[in-house]
Order: structure tokens, then C-alpha cells, then sequence
């Protein structure tokens, strides 16, 4: 290897010849890739103490082994010697990491021994694939898959359903800690994968590892990590993709090479999967995204030298590489997703009727039936699966906002089976309707005696348990003043007539089609205001017992307004199907042979799934007990509870380590303010840090203070509940900035010392046009004096002497005893008495169990 501090003639020359020493060009790359930390960490070796003891140290070495004289030595041999041994402290500060992140997850997984907190949606649904019953969720399916995945290969059938937390998992033979041991692994890689990220990223061992470390012994990351859940799978993939995008980085100077190629591929792995398992996945693509567009804006630099041929070349491989193959590998899990799920099952409802019937066993196909006039049906909403239900209770005539109602019967949605869901479909009388063609019986209604509903038809609804007839007016609704307000009256003749009529509108129905329970979406539109029955999920205050609101939409086509007949209660229909109708699978037949079902191709049902999981997700705005906001995530004003038991005082907060938390976002503001103090200094000619230095301290901490920032500041704008868990992504970002920042401070300080340069607080007045240069010149009325600014993170792999490393171990006895202190709360152990318990609520607003 070259001696760095060789002059460039003599490396040149070097070179030319063809040398033993010539420096490895991966050297090269990762020393320029390393925002130019290394060039400046070389510079400052050769003046360093430590190095200057190193090589007399291997020099005497040498000597007295009969080598070369030391006085022959090269520079690079010292190098060489110092770089194996930082090697082997990487390589065993990893292995520590790794060994105790694995021990703090895994350690007493089997207890407890029952269902806590959402293991009874993902252990839920990972049965559902185990049995192949089609189901729904808001979240894409990777995680699930996994989940399913690591239950088959321990020959768990599906047989449990999670249905309540508390449930025992032992006494039903359910091989739970093999499920929670997943996740328990993926939350145990998160530490090794920071700790190589910011080895990559230029910091010392103690830094890597002390970042690494805080991460390993927070409480919160956990517990997350420690149940069957998907936060911990989603983490992983989300670091995995930060590191995966460095390493590309520090490959940024041979670009198309196998191993650029190989990163910038991994890279897109990572997207992939971080939002395969959910959709918040799309923040990290986000931050990513914006890294891309700063890295393509410096490579369109006409000083970078490229043609417009060579940057395509580079567009193209980015447009390939993290976006085309991310999103064929997303589509890949959704496509295992409906291989798998072929039977019907509880998601069916949330499904279109073409979706419905490529499934086996599904109502669509089974149990519909046509639906007879003076019938008792239940209405379901597509979106919400909703009943539309109603009850002797009236609107209040003055709302909170000042607004007045007509004090109606309440009309709403109601998500369970009750009587009150029921509604008597009935014609209208041509002579008062006279829109409404006279109707006449074809052979087959003749012979039934019934006249069946078909698509246009007007109709109206009479409530069964009131008598009522559902009608809308020119009223705003209680939550919606843009919408109608949707009541029902009393039948009195010909009064309001026309306003209780319906016309049932089904989608791409033809006219004379038959309307088919369980089968056929449609909109119910009233005849005189034009507008549709809509709902959504916006709940009604106490007086209309947290039901939702149901309005009249004048946006006829909102994917809102769309229901489903559900049940038919009526003297011809048993069981959902007609009795003495030998001819209805013949005409059925005969109808989808004029209008077929499509089978829905694979991207057809993509599109639609994923128009639900949005819809959906978007309407998770039910309040909860433990939902939190934002602005409190990383000052840890809000835990989860999830679990508890009175006997040994035991419960499993989510709580993140306050010790932890507190010092990552106050490290991450500090950056902030540093960033925007040395830009204000640099306006006024004031350079502290250094144009070297300042390319480290914007490309390093900066992009992880983008990763923090677009991964928690999206939430604000979020209508949904929200919870402490979304903000660990974010959280993991803020302990990697604010070690980079410790590490910044330490070395810098440590540096102007050593160096005899500018410290921190003495910055140095640039000669105009000078800004960013290496040699400043400070003007006053009598001299002119030439100074050397310190080079900053010139040690970045030196170990930064016994004052940092005393400052390391401190906060991380802290962040030690903090874990240690609320660890029966992570762990669910329990507490002797209800004194114990109540001295961890540090703060009013912790929730927990008995306290």
C-alpha cells in the first residue's frame, strides 16, 4: 500500500510501474465515498501522537526481530498494522453487540404464556394462511407470511384464532414461541445493522458501538420486538435499506461495477420489504427518494465531467434498481398472498362480487339468491360492512355548532346484527309516482306470485321495527353539513311521497338484471334530491351512541355510497336460497352467460386490494385508550399497556428508556442548531468547521436527520389513531444522529487540541471569497495572521482519547440502569409491592396497570 502522505508523483509513478504497493482501488472508493473524512483523518495521523507511538512501537518491533531498521519503515506499514488492529475491534465490538441484542429479545420469550395486545390480529391472520381462508387487513402481507411461514415449519396447523388477549396458548397446543421468535430475531438485527451503519459512515468503534449499544437496551424496541407482532420485521428492513444505500454510497466513485450494482439491488430489496410488511414502508422510500435526488442533482454538475449519456446511464440503473425491481418484489408478495388464500373466509365481505367468486366456497356462488318486493333485507355498506340501521331515537334539534335539525329518527351505521337493521322492501304506486313505469309480471313472478327487485327499480325502504320509510331532505347532516341529513317519517298518504323514493342503482348492471343478495354492489339514490346513501366512519357523538354517520352524498359515483343486500328474510327463501325455483340455477346460468362474473386477473385484484388497505387504513380514526400524537412520541409522555395480570402486580408496558429517548432527541436538535449556527456563521465569514468536515457533517448526520425527520413529520397530517410504536423508526434515526453528533464534538474538541488549530468556540474570519477553504487569514488593525482550521472528524477511526471514552461509558451506565429499572415492565416479571410499581411512573400520563 502507498504511503498517503507520499507525494502524488512518486504514487504515480508507482503505479505506472505496476507495483506490489499500489493502493487497492476498494481502498480508494471507500475513502472517497466517505464524504472525504479519511483524506483528512490521514493528514491529521501523521502529526497524531497516538501514531506517532504506534510506529515507534512497530518500528522497534521490527528491529529487534532482525527487519528492517526503523528508521526504513514505511509510513504505510504503519498504517497497515493500525488498520488490522481497528479491523479486529470492529469485529469484536459486533459480536458483543449482537450477542447481547440477541440475549435482551429472547430472553424469557415464553412468558407469558397467552395472547398479548395485537397478537390477536397478526397471530390471527397468520392461521387464516395456515388454513387458506381468505381474510383482510390494512397491512401488505410480507410480515404475515413469515409469520405463517415460521408456524408451518413447525407443523402448526391454523388451528387457534387469537381470538381474545388473556387467551392460553399452551393449554390450545399453539407453538407460540417459535411465532415470537421471529420478530424476536428481525429486533435483535437492528442493533448489528446500526452498529455497521455507522462503522460505514466513518465513526470509531467506541461511536459504533455506543450508538449500536443504546439501541440494545432500549426497552421499548423490546418489547416490540419480544410478541408477535410486525413492528420489529418492518425495522429491520427499514435499517437494512439505510445500509444497504451507504455502502452503495461508498461506491459511488466505480460506478457499474458488480458490487455497485450488487448495493444499489439490495437497496431496493430493503424498499421492498420495508413496505411489504407495511405501508408506513413508503416513508423510507421517501427519505431514500430525496438521498436519490440529491445524488443525481451532484452527478448533473457539469464539474463532475459527465456527458448526458453517462448521467442517463446512471438514471437508468437508480429508475431500475429502486423502483422497478422494489415494486416487482412488492407485487411478488401479494401474488404468494392470493395463491395462498383461495378459500373463502372473513375478508370476503370487504370484496368485490367478481372478487368473491374466484373464491372456493364463497356466498357469492352458494348461498345468493333473487331478492322478492315486501322481503325483510339487511343493507351492508361495502367499505365499513356497516349495517344501515335505525332507531326509535331522534336527532337533537340544536347541534354542538349551532346548527339545527329537524330532531328525525336517527338513520346510521351499525356494525352488528340486530333487528333494527331490517327494512321492508316495497313498490311504489304508479299512480302517485308516475316517474315509475307500470310493472308487469313476467311467467315465471306469475307463477311465484312474486315480483322480484331488478336494477333501476324504484322502490322504498320501510323501516320493520318503526314503520317508518327512509326518506332525505334538504338538511345538513350532523357531521357532514355539505351532505343531506338522512332520517325516515311516517307513511301519510300522498304527503312527501315522492321524497321516500329510492331507485336501486346497481354497478354495471343492465336493465331488466336481476338484483342478487350477497352478489351484486349497488347505490341507492333518492328519486327527488338526486344524491346517495353514504357512509363512513365518522362516529356520532353520545346521543347517537358512537354509530356511524349516514348522510345524503350529492357525489353519486363516491366509492362511499356503495352496499349489498346481505339477508332476505321472506316466505320463498330458506337458508338464503328459493324454495320450488328448479329454474333459478338454469336462469343463473343463463345470466352470467349474458353477463359473466369476470375472473379478476392478478393486477385486478392488486388494484382493488389496495384501494381497500388505503381506504381503510385512513379510517382507523376510532379513538383508543392508548393512542398518543406525534408531538409526545420522542419525549416518551405516552405508553402502551399489553398485557396484565394482578397476581405479582405483572403487566408489559410499552415504554421507551427514558434515558435513551430523552438523550436521542436532544442530540438530534443539537444537530440541528449546529447546522444552522455554522450556516448563520458562514454568512457572516465566520468558517468554524471546515469545507472537509462540513461535507462529512452534511452527508452523514444529515442524512439520518432526513431519515428521522420524513419518518416521523408525515404522521402530523395523519387523521387516524396513532400510537407510540410508529415513531421507533424515527426514534432508531434520532440515536444515530445524536451519536454522530457526541462523536463530532468529542473528536473535534480533541483534534484543535492536539493540532494546535481553532477550536470550537474560536472560529476564524475567512479573507473574502474564501469561504470554505483550508487557510483562513484573520485581519485586525495592526497584523495579519495565517491560521490552520482544525479538519474536524480527522480521527474518525481513532479511538478519541480517554475523555470520550469515560463520557461513553457514563451515558451508557445511565442508559444501563434506566433498562435495568424499568426492564419488570418490559419483561412482564412483576413487581413485590404496589410501591415498586408506582416508583416507575416517573410521569402522570404513564398509564400502567394498578398504579
Amino acid at each position: 500500500m502507498d504511503d498517503p502522505a507520499a507525494p502524488a508523483a512518486v504514487r504515480n509513478r508507482k503505479q505506472k510501474k505496476g507495483s506490489a504497493a499500489t493502493t487497492n482501488p476498494d481502498t480508494i472508493t471507500a475513502a472517497a465515498a466517505n464524504a472525504l473524512a479519511d483524506a483528512a483523518a490521514t493528514l491529521h495521523q501523521q502529526t497524531s501522537p497516538e501514531t506517532k507511538k504506534l510506529r515507534a512501537t512497530t518500528n522497534g518491533a521490527v528491529s529487534a526481530s532482525g527487519g528492517a531498521p526503523a528508521a526504513l519503515l514505511p509510513p504505510a506499514a504503519v498504517a497497515a498494522a493500525r488498520e488490522r488492529r481497528t479491523r479486529r475491534a470492529y469485529a469484536v465490538a459486533l459480536a458483543v453487540v449482537t450477542f447481547v441484542s440477541f440475549l435482551t429479545r429472547c430472553w424469557g420469550i415464553d412468558d407469558p404464556g397467552q395472547v398479548v395486545f395485537d397478537e390477536v390480529h397478526f397471530g390471527k391472520f397468520a392461521s387464516y394462511y395456515l388454513r387458506r381462508e381468505y381474510y383482510f387487513d390494512v397491512h401488505p402481507p410480507l410480515g404475515k407470511l413469515l409469520l405463517a411461514a415460521a408456524g408451518y415449519f413447525v407443523g402448526y396447523d391454523g388451528h387457534f384464532l387469537f381470538d381474545n388477549i388473556g387467551d392460553d396458548y399452551v393449554a390450545n397446543n399453539v407453538p407460540y414461541i417459535a411465532l415470537r421468535l421471529l420478530p424476536a430475531a428481525a429486533g435483535a438485527a437492528i442493533a448489528p445493522l446500526v452498529f455497521l451503519t455507522l462503522k460505514e459512515m466513518g465513526l470509531s468503534v467506541a461511536g459504533a458501538t455506543f450508538g449500536a449499544m443504546l439501541l440494545v437496551l432500549d426497552n421499548a424496541l423490546i418489547t416490540q420486538s419480544r410478541l408477535i407482532l410486525l413492528d420489529s420485521m418492518l425495522t429491520v428492513f427499514c435499517v437494512a435499506s439505510v445500509y444497504a444505500w451507504v455502502r452503495f454510497q461508498k461506491l459511488k466513485h466505480v460506478p457499474f461495477t458488480p458490487k455497485w450494482y450488487l448495493w444499489l439491488s439490495l437497496t431496493g430489496v430493503g424498499l421492498a420489504c420495508t413496505t411489504g410488511v407495511k405501508m408506513v414502508g413508503m416513508l423510507t422510500i421517501a427519505a431514500i427518494g430525496v438521498a436519490v435526488l440529491f445524488d443525481l442533482w451532484d452527478l448533473l454538475d457539469i464539474r463532475r465531467g459527465l456527458s448526458m449519456r453517462q448521467f442517463s446511464r446512471h438514471f437508468a440503473a437508480r429508475a431500475l434498481c429502486l423502483i422497478f425491481l422494489p415494486f416487482a418484489i412488492y407485487l411478488s408478495f401479494f401474488y404468494i398472498h392470493f395463491a395462498i388464500l383461495i378459500k373463502s373466509g372473513p375478508g370476503d365481505a370487504f370484496m368485490s362480487p367478481a372478487f368473491q367468486d374466484g373464491l372456493v366456497g364463497s356466498d357469492v356462488s352458494t348461498n345468493t339468491s333473487a331478492i322478492p318486493f315486501f322481503s325483510n333485507i339487511t343493507i351492508r355498506h361495502r367499505d365499513s360492512s356497516a349495517f344501515l340501521h335505525s332507531h326509535v331515537d331522534k336527532y337533537p334539534l340544536r347541534y354542538e355548532d349551532g346548527r339545527i335539525s329537524t330532531q328525525g329518527q336517527q338513520v346510521t351505521g351499525y356494525p352488528h346484527r340486530d333487528l333494527n337493521n331490517h327494512w321492508t322492501l316495497e313498490p311504489v304506486d304508479e299512480t302517485i309516482y308516475t316517474i315509475a313505469e307500470p310493472y308487469e309480471l313476467d311467467e315465471e313472478e306469475t307463477a311465484r306470485h312474486v315480483r322480484y327487485l331488478r336494477h333501476n327499480d324504484y322502490v322504498r325502504l320501510k323501516h320493520a321495527r318503526t314503520g317508518t320509510y327512509l326518506i332525505t331532505h334538504d338538511v345538513a347532516s350532523p357531521l357532514t353539513p355539505t351532505n343531506m341529513e338522512m332520517t325516515t317519517i311516517i307513511s301519510n298518504g300522498t304527503v312527501r311521497y315522492n321524497e321516500t323514493v329510492w331507485q336501486i342503482v346497481t354497478l354495471d348492471g343492465e336493465e331488466g338484471d336481476k338484483v342478487r343478495s350477497k352478489r351484486g354492489h349497488l347505490r341507492i339514490v333518492n328519486a327527488v334530491h338526486k344524491v346517495a346513501v353514504h357512509c363512513h366512519k365518522g362516529l356520532l357523538p353520545e346521543w347517537g351512541y358512537g354509530q356511524q354517520e349516514v348522510n345524503g352524498n350529492k357525489g353519486l359515483t363516491d366509492a362511499l355510497n356503495t352496499w349489498w343486500v346481505d339477508e332476505v328474510h321472506h316466505e320463498r327463501i330458506v337458508n338464503g336460497t328459493e324454495i320450488d325455483a328448479e329454474n333459478d340455477e338454469q336462469e343463473e346460468a343463463a345470466q352470467r352467460q349474458k353477463h359473466p362474473v369476470k375472473t379478476l386477473s392478478f393486477l385486478q385484484k392488486f388494484v382493488e386490494l389496495q384501494g381497500l388497505m388505503v381506504a381503510h387504513n385512513s379510517g382507523l380514526t376510532k379513538p383508543h385508550p392508548y393512542s398518543s400524537t406525534p408531538l409526545t412520541w420522542p419525549f416518551v409522555l405516552r405508553g402502551i399497556s399489553f398485557w396484565e395480570r394482578k397476581e405479582g402486580l405483572r403487566q408489559i408496558y410499552l415504554l421507551g428508556n427514558p434515558a435513551v429517548w430523552w438523550t436521542a432527541i436532544t442530540g438530534t436538535i443539537m444537530y440541528a442548531a449546529m447546522w444552522l449556527m455554522d450556516r448563520l456563521l458562514l454568512r457572516r465569514g465566520l468558517d468554524d468547521f471546515g469545507r472537509r468536515v462540513r461535507a462529512w457533517w452534511d452527508a452523514v448526520p444529515g442524512f439520518l436527520f432526513l431519515c428521522w425527520a420524513l419518518h416521523w413529520g408525515p404522521f402530523f397530517l395523519q387523521g387516524r389513531m396513532l400510537f407510540l410504536h410508529h415513531y421507533l423508526p424515527s426514534f432508531i434515526f434520532s440515536v444515530m444522529v445524536t451519536t454522530c453528533v457526541i462523536e463530532f464534538i468529542a473528536l473535534k474538541v480533541s483534534d484543535s487540541v492536539a493540532a494546535g488549530t481553532a477550536s470550537v468556540s474560536s472560529p476564524v474570519r475567512l479573507a473574502p471569497g474564501a469561504a470554505g477553504s483550508t487557510t483562513k487569514t484573520t485581519t485586525t488593525a495592526t497584523t495579519t495572521t495565517t491560521v490552520r482550521v482544525s479538519r474536524g472528524m480527522a480521527g474518525s477511526r481513532r479511538q478519541g482519547g480517554w475523555t470520550y471514552w469515560m463520557s461513553l461509558l457514563l451515558m451508557f451506565s445511565v442508559a444501563a440502569a434506566a433498562f435495568a429499572y424499568f426492564a419488570p415492565l418490559t419483561y412482564g416479571t412483576g413487581f413485590s409491592t404496589l410501591e415498586h410499581l408506582r416508583s416507575r411512573k416517573w410521569i402522570s400520563s404513564w398509564d400502567l396497570q394498578h398504579a
